[in-house]
């Protein structure tokens, strides 16, 4: 059953601990992610044993654990860049269901929508993981997971600069951003339908960033300038006024970083 949808809001109590539920689940990944970033030497060491692997043409000699620590690795950063974007969406959630509770209606947990939410994007990093596998493989990455090619890194960037201007990521932003909208098209009782809600707005969420996300690659993984970066710009498109304003500053930004790319790797010869 579709909820009723009204101007109330959560009480000042409320809304405090749904917003400290989603600093602990930053805050945590921040700090994962920061420590991974720091740690980076001793992990290279762990997850690749032939340093010179990429020169020899063989393919990376990865164990399940190191797969595991890179899957745990990506889940950690998105969590720290995208759930603070979904802050507005987790609290209309809390709203919602708060009033189900007033009424003696049958309600869901917070921490469940945002449960369903992480596993999308876990979903995401385990596809992130297998594709460093492979650019490891064919040597667009380095053991630092940096980057070897600015060719590689221009057509990164003018993909992502070109989906900015596309309907798709349009459309998804607008549900990223239109929590009534939302609400009135996804609504699902029970534990189970939030756990889905959750999901399906990770994957409008996805549809939104993946490409964002995806130029990680085109610069250096664990960069934390760059994590840092790409978060600031994922809040940008989500929470500021103007949103079609930050879709296409943003498609223009991308847009010369890729033509400037593509241009040292033509003087460059790389």
């Amino acid at each position: 059953m579709t909820p009723e949808l009204g101007t109330a809001t959560l009480p000042g109590r409320e809304r405090i601990l749904v917003l400290a539920l989603l600093l602990l689940v930053a805050g945590l990944a921040w700090a994962l992610t920061i420590l991974q970033a720091l740690q980076m030497d001793a992990m290279e060491a762990a997850m690749w044993r032939d340093m010179n692997m990429s020169m020899n043409g063989m393919e990376p000699s990865w164990t399940p654990l190191d797969a595991f620590l890179l899957l745990l690795m990506w889940s950690s950063m998105m969590a720290a860049m995208m759930v603070p974007g979904a802050s507005p969406m987790v609290t209309a959630f809390a709203t919602i269901n708060r009033r189900r509770r007033e009424r003696s209606a049958p309600y869901v947990s917070t921490p469940v929508f945002l449960a369903g939410y992480l596993l999308a994007w876990v979903g995401f990093s385990l596809a992130a993981t297998a594709l460093q596998w492979l650019l490891q493989s064919i040597g667009l990455l380095t053991t630092m997971m940096q980057s070897t090619s600015f060719s590689w890194s221009g057509v990164l960037f003018l993909a992502a600069g070109l989906y900015q201007f596309s309907p798709l990521k349009e459309r998804c932003l607008t549900y990223c951003r239109s929590t009534e909208g939302f609400i009135l098209s996804e609504w699902r009782d029970g534990n189970l339908g939030a756990v889905v809600m959750g999901l399906r707005h990770g994957l409008f969420c996805m549809g939104c960033c993946a490409a964002l996300m995806l130029l990680l690659f085109a610069v250096a993984v664990m960069d934390l300038r760059w994590v840092a970066a790409l978060t600031a710009l994922v809040a940008a498109e989500k929470l500021l006024p103007a949103p079609a304003f930050w879709r296409v500053a943003i498609g223009v930004g991308l847009l010369a970083t890729g033509l400037a790319c593509i241009i040292l790797a033509w003087r460059g010869g790389l």
